[in-house]
């Protein structure tokens, strides 16, 4: 071949010829040399061994190359590069000090800031050369003068001993490096190891070897040890080792668990059983570091059967306490069984039974709520319940009333939401319920037989559930409002009201709401209190119209849509604006605190009965105020989607609620009752309620009531009189009831007529005003504005704002709960509005509707404040209802 490529006088077939007998020789040579298992012997001398390099080996080897090339680089005075370099080895430090677990760093590097420092202030001694120096050499020398004094000081002590005797710290490290490599044998894992061919002359089939991980090592050193040699310091010591490796990198964390579960077993006394079963599940808990994802199930419920024991223990003990206010003392579990005195613990069961609710709570949020694995999860939920019942009781036994109130508002927090129905059946569950018997994986056949310290089973597996939810939740709140703090009181009355207001338990609900001012404060609390209060919110709404107060409902629901972000307050989804952009770190704060499932309010009942209720309200106070529509408004959502509905020139069958909703309206606009009631029970959502005939009853007989005041307020300047036969007839409705409603009407003013009792008929009258009133008209709407506008800038200078639902408690002159007389200047807003459109302009001239003068010299105005108590927050509608239910902003107030 070498001729082939360098003879001068070599032809072109002398190197085909050579070429050709050449090519056979070196494929058939390489074949049987590499790939026959029957090659010979001389070849088998070019074959080479995986052998096995510790990573911390290559990780040192690395440093000691970059230290060579800073010494090459201070021969020829490169600045440049010695910057390099050190920041290189800095980083390589890292990497050294994180496999050998090192505290300190390595006398290599030490020895190389002592050199590097040396010559630095050589070289700043030498101005001569310094002046010398190229821009580039002389702008990374001042640059590393600076980084060398500022890491120095990181290692000033280290430094300072080696100065002192460099000779010894040498020898200490070459004693260090020879006890790690008889370490090595021990510790090596697959993960730490890199190969490294080298020619070797074995035989190929011993090239492989199987080798365990360091845990797994461990765990065999555990299960070998004969039981004799077991005694408290050898267990204490191997606790405090394995509890040591927890958190840091390369240890598998249900290795971890494996080693502190099998320690449980061979503790020598209770205390030191209890000790490391804390230890145990915190290190269970570390299994999902992260706070997006769950507790693995399996775990979880390992992590419910440990907490179970430590009851067991903690009350077949009662000399052992648990207290997390106290210095950890390894003493304390060296006491035997038999011991008398007290036996104190660090332990926090309450911050335990809190997580293990947490992290079921997150499981819930993960799991796709449409599976079969959601509804096995949920069955889990009366192990939890057991569990903190047995927690609870354990508490009261012990006098701290304060950890027990905690405990039961988790209770609580489970249960609130639940109907008796949905009660009954867990309760149902849980007593036919047979021991979980997840956990009956088999332990190591070669570890010892039993546990030296048999606790038996003393706390109940099983929860004990009252025959009724409100007998569980009367029971746990009243716990909870004798001994809890602020925020657990605040949040176990709003899971009172919440199922109150599932019971349909209105007037208590409310009055408990009133009583409490949590309206008042509760843009101060924590954001998952306020989603609380949202939800409560909504859930008396949806209560208040099933008992048929319209009134109600639209108040306590007409701020949680005034913002049109009723998924996000409610916890039930994450809302997009184009107005406003979230940050990646806010979306992932807003997912996690999402309510799970099974947990949801029906958004489009919700809608409906909100919209519903603005339409029984709106529509006669549309009517009654025709010529000054714009300025008394009831719901802006309702008037928004209104204007929306009738800008369409074609208005199709409806599809959605809104749709029905706007439909409906129209046609109780006309007076068409029947049909506005066809098309609101031709919605869904009505089968989500269980008494579904009363409330359409309800919803019919309602809107007969406002399609009667529309049809009076819209046309009673038209008839001088209207006989109550007609009316009867007309809407359908009882002459005792037609009565009754004209009646109202004519007292609180909205009606200007009298009755003729002998005829049984309706006599208009008609309201002219003189140029006195209209005038004092125009003062008290003006004082009215501005007292308004002087509210609204106190409360944004006072800091009113600041809950996702607005701060202010009216929309447009409507108090947040419907009041019809609570407030000082909402009567004022009231005052001359709740008349028949009585008032078209100023100046004296009349209002077109009805003419005939009014006496005002009995009427009291308080100095223009007072107006009537009984004015009616629906602009003419007679306010029956809500003058039972008073300012949720004052209900405090007289």
């Amino acid at each position: 071949m070498t001729s082939r490529f360098f003879a001068q006088g070599a032809s072109d077939s002398e190197d085909e010829s050579d070429y050709d007998e050449e090519i056979p020789e070196v494929q058939s040579s390489d074949i049987q040399n590499r790939y026959l298992p029957d090659a010979s012997d001389e070849d088998e001398d070019t074959d080479t061994k995986r052998v096995i390099k510790p990573t911390k080996d290559k990780r040192f080897e690395e440093m000691t190359h970059t230290v060579e090339q800073m010494k090459n680089a201070m021969k020829i005075n490169d600045w440049v590069s010695l910057q390099e370099n050190f920041d290189k080895v800095n980083k390589q430090l890292e990497k050294v000090m994180r496999i050998t677990e090192a505290v300190k760093p390595p006398t290599l590097y030490i020895k190389t800031l002592v050199m590097l420092e040396d010559f630095l202030n050589e070289a700043l001694a030498n101005k001569e050369a310094k002046k010398k120096m190229s821009p580039s050499n002389s702008k990374a020398l001042n640059a590393m003068r600076q980084k060398l004094k500022k890491n120095n000081k990181l290692h000033e002590d280290d430094i300072n001993k080696y100065r002192e005797a460099p000779e010894v710290e040498d020898d200490n490290e070459a004693d260090d490096d020879e006890e790690e490599e008889s370490e090595f044998e021990d510790d090596v894992s697959i993960e730490d190891v890199t190969v490294v061919d080298m020619p070797v002359d074995e035989p190929a089939d011993n090239r492989w070897e199987t080798m365990k991980n360091k845990g797994e090592r461990e765990m065999e050193k555990l299960l070998s040890k004969d039981p004799k040699e077991i005694t408290w310091d050898w267990v204490n010591q191997k606790f405090k080792e394995i509890v040591a490796a927890r958190g840091k990198k390369g240890t598998a964390r249900f290795e971890l668990v494996d080693q502190l579960t099998h320690l449980t077993k061979i503790a020598k006394t209770p205390a030191q059983k209890l000790e490391i079963l804390f230890s145990v599940i915190s290190a269970q808990f570390d299994v999902n570091p992260g706070l997006s994802g769950h507790m693995p199930i399996k775990v979880w419920k390992k992590c419910v059967l440990n907490m179970l024991t430590i009851l067991d223990i903690l009350v077949k003990y009662n000399n052992i306490v648990v207290d997390d206010t106290i210095e950890p003392d390894e003493n304390e579990s060296s006491k035997p069984a038999d011991y008398d005195g007290k036996v104190r613990v660090w332990g926090n069961l309450v911050a335990f039974i809190e997580r293990i609710d947490t992290e079921f709570f997150k499981s819930l949020q993960s799991i796709d709520p449409h599976t079969r694995e959601y509804v096995e999860r949920l069955r889990d939920e009366p192990m939890f319940l057991a569990l903190a019942q047995n927690i609870q009781d354990y508490f009261e036994r012990m006098g701290d009333f304060k950890a027990a109130a905690k405990v039961a508002l988790r209770r609580v927090e489970s249960i609130y939401y639940k109907p008796q129905e949905v009660y009954e059946a867990m309760r149902k569950l849980a007593e036919l319920a047979e021991e979980d018997d997840e956990n009956e994986e088999g332990e190591e056949e070669n570890g010892p037989p039993s546990s030296f310290i048999v606790v038996p089973e003393v706390v109940p597996r099983k929860p004990n559930f009252p025959e009724s939810g409100r007998a569980m939740m009367d029971l746990l709140v009243s716990l909870i409002y004798r001994n809890g703090d602020e925020r657990t009181k605040a949040r176990a009355m709003l899971c009172d009201i919440y199922h109150l207001s599932l019971m349909d338990n209105f007037g208590t609900a409310r009055d408990l709401l009133l009583m409490s001012h949590l309206q008042d404060n509760i843009q101060h609390m924590d954001i998952s209190t306020q989603i609380l209060f949202n939800r409560t919110m909504a859930q008396l709404g949806l209560c208040a119209f099933r008992v048929g107060m319209i009134t109600e409902s639209h108040s306590c629901l007409s701020e949680l849509y005034s913002g049109q972000r009723v998924r996000e307050l409610l916890a039930q989804g994450v809302s997009q604006s184009r107005y406003h952009e979230k940050t990646p770190e806010q979306e992932r704060m807003e997912r996690r605190r999402q309510m799970p499932y099974h947990m949801h309010l029906n958004l489009e009942l919700l809608e409906a009965v909100h919209l519903i209720g603005a339409m029984l309200l709106e529509v006669p106070n549309m009517a009654a105020n025709s010529l000054e529509a714009r300025r008394r408004v009831i719901s802006k959502n309702f008037r928004r989607l209104l204007e929306i509905s009738e800008r369409q020139a074609f208005n199709a069958p409806p599809e959605n609620v809104r749709d029905h909703v706007m439909a409906a309206t129209r046609a109780l606009t006309k007076g068409d009752f029947q049909t506005a009631f066809e098309v609101l029970n031709s919605l869904d959502v009505w089968r989500l309620l269980k008494n579904r005939d009363s409330i359409m009853d309800m919803v019919k007989a309602r809107i007969k009531e406002e399609a009667l005041r529309t049809y009076l307020f819209t046309y009673s300047s038209s008839y001088e009189s209207l006989s109550l036969d007609q009316l009867a007839k007309m809407f359908d409705l009882s002459k005792a009831l037609v009565h009754s409603i004209v009646s109202k009407m004519m007292i609180n003013e909205e009606l200007h007529a009298s009755w003729d009792q002998p005829t049984q008929c309706i006599v208009f009258h008609e309201v002219q005003h003189s140029r006195l009133q209209s005038l004092a008209f125009q003062l008290t709407e003006k004082l009215s504005i501005l007292a308004e506008s002087n509210e609204r800038a106190m409360e944004s200078r006072t800091g009113g704002g600041g809950l996702d639902l607005s701060s202010r408690r009216r929309d447009n002159n409507q108090d947040y709960a419907g009041a019809s007389g609570g407030g000082k200047w909402q009567d004022n807003m009231n005052y001359g509005q709740g008349r028949q459109g009585n008032r078209s302009g100023y100046g004296g001239r009349s209002s077109g509707q009805n003419g005939q003068p009014r006496d005002w010299s009995g009427q009291n105005r308080g100095g223009g404040y007072a107006g009537r108590a009984g004015s009616g927050n629906r602009g003419g509608m007679q306010m029956d209802g809500s003058s039972r239910m008073v300012n949720l902003n004052r209900g405090g107030r007289p």
